[in-house]
C-alpha cells in the first residue's frame, strides 16, 4: 500500500467515527450555530430598537409635538351635497313696461341697487305719444335689464329683473340613494371652494319630486346674504349631520400617520414613542374612530407626528449605511 493509499484510509476512519458518534449520542440543535440564522435574528432585534424615537420636552415644544390620552369620545357623519345659490323667487320683481314705445331715457344699468318706487327708465307711448316712467316695484339690485335709448319696446321680453339679494336660497341636490337621509329640520353648513367663508342654517324644504333626467331631488336652505357674499350661480357645498355615534377610542385626524402602507398612531412609552399599527372604524374630517391597536388611558401623539415619522426613518436609514 503507497502513501497515498494510506492517508485517504486515514481520513475515512476518522470521518466514519465521527458519523458513528453523532448517530449514538444525536445531534444538539441548540449546540449548532448558523451564521445566516444568527444574522437574522440580530437585523430582526435591530429593527425593533430602531422603531423607537425619542425625543426631549425641548425638541417637542418646538416642533409642536403634542401628546393625549386615549379615551371615548363622538363622531359626528355627515354627507356634502353640492349645489348652487339660487335668488328667494318671493323676493324677484319682473317689470314690463305698460305700454309699447320708443326708450327716451334709461336711468340704470344691470348690477345697480334700486329701491322701490325709482325710476329705471323712461318711454314714450305709441298710442299717446306721452312719455311715462318704469319704476321698481321692490328694493334691491337689477339682474337683467333690457333697454337702451332710441330702442322700440313692446313685449316682455324688454322686463327688468330686480332682485331682493339680502337673503337668497342654497339649492342642493340630493340623489335617490340619500333620499331617506335628508330630512326639514337637518342641520347644514353651506361652504364654497376656494373661500373660508361659512353659513350654518336648516333645511326648510325637501322636493317631493325627482329630476328625471339627473334623478336628484331639491333640499333647500333660506341663506342670510346682508353682506353679499353669497351670489346667484355660485358653486357650494352642504354638509348635513346625519347621526353622531359614541366610540370607546377616538383620537383627532392628525394622531394618524401611514408608516409601511398601515396606518398607526404613535404611542408614548417609558422608551421613547412608538409606531402602533391600528384598524379605523368611522371617520370625518376633525376625528377617527380607533377599533384596535390602541386602548384607552393610553398616551399617543396627538399632533405633528410626521417629527416622530422623520426621526424613525432617518435612524433606518443610518442603519441600513
Amino acid at each position: 500500500m503507497n502513501k497515498n493509499n494510506l492517508i485517504y484510509l486515514a481520513i475515512g476512519a476518522v470521518l466514519g467515527g465521527l458519523l458513528v458518534f453523532f448517530i449514538i449520542n444525536g445531534i444538539n440543535d441548540s449546540e449548532i450555530t448558523l451564521p445566516a440564522a444568527t444574522k437574522s435574528v440580530k437585523n430582526s432585534e435591530k429593527k425593533k430598537q430602531i422603531e423607537i424615537a425619542k425625543l426631549s420636552p425641548e425638541v417637542m415644544r418646538e416642533f409642536g409635538v403634542e401628546t393625549a390620552e386615549a379615551k371615548s369620545g363622538k363622531i359626528e357623519l355627515h354627507l356634502d351635497l353640492t349645489g348652487e345659490v339660487v335668488p328667494n323667487p318671493y323676493k324677484v320683481a319682473h317689470i314690463v313696461p305698460r305700454f309699447g314705445g320708443v326708450v327716451k331715457n334709461v336711468n340704470k344699468k344691470i348690477g345697480d341697487k334700486v329701491k322701490a318706487g325709482e325710476v329705471i327708465a323712461t318711454i314714450e307711448s305709441n298710442e299717446s305719444l306721452v312719455e311715462y316712467k318704469v319704476k321698481s316695484s321692490i328694493g334691491g339690485t337689477i339682474l337683467e335689464l333690457h333697454m337702451t335709448p332710441g330702442e322700440l319696446i313692446g313685449d316682455r321680453v324688454h322686463a327688468v329683473k330686480i332682485a331682493d339679494l339680502s337673503s337668497v336660497w342654497a339649492e342642493l341636490n340630493v340623489y335617490q340613494k340619500d333620499l331617506l337621509k335628508i330630512n326639514v329640520g337637518e342641520n347644514v353648513q353651506i361652504t364654497s371652494p376656494g373661500s373660508d367663508y361659512k353659513f350654518k342654517g336648516k333645511i326648510f324644504y325637501v322636493s317631493p319630486t325627482v329630476n328625471e333626467m339627473t334623478r336628484t331631488s331639491i333640499a333647500r336652505v333660506n341663506l342670510g346674504n346682508v353682506k353679499g357674499f353669497w351670489k346667484p350661480g355660485l358653486f357650494i357645498t352642504g354638509r348635513v349631520k346625519i347621526k353622531e355615534i359614541h366610540v370607546a377610542v377616538a383620537v383627532p385626524k392628525t394622531a394618524i400617520a401611514i408608516m409601511n402602507e398601515q396606518s398607526v398612531v404613535f404611542v408614548q412609552t417609558d422608551k421613547g414613542f412608538i409606531p402602533q399599527k391600528v384598524k379605523i372604524g368611522y371617520t370625518n374630517d376633525n376625528a377617527v374612530q380607533i377599533i384596535s391597536g390602541l386602548k384607552a388611558g393610553q398616551k399617543y401623539v396627538s399632533k405633528n407626528g410626521f417629527v416622530i415619522k422623520s426621526e424613525i426613518e432617518k435612524s433606518k436609514f443610518a442603519e441600513e449605511d
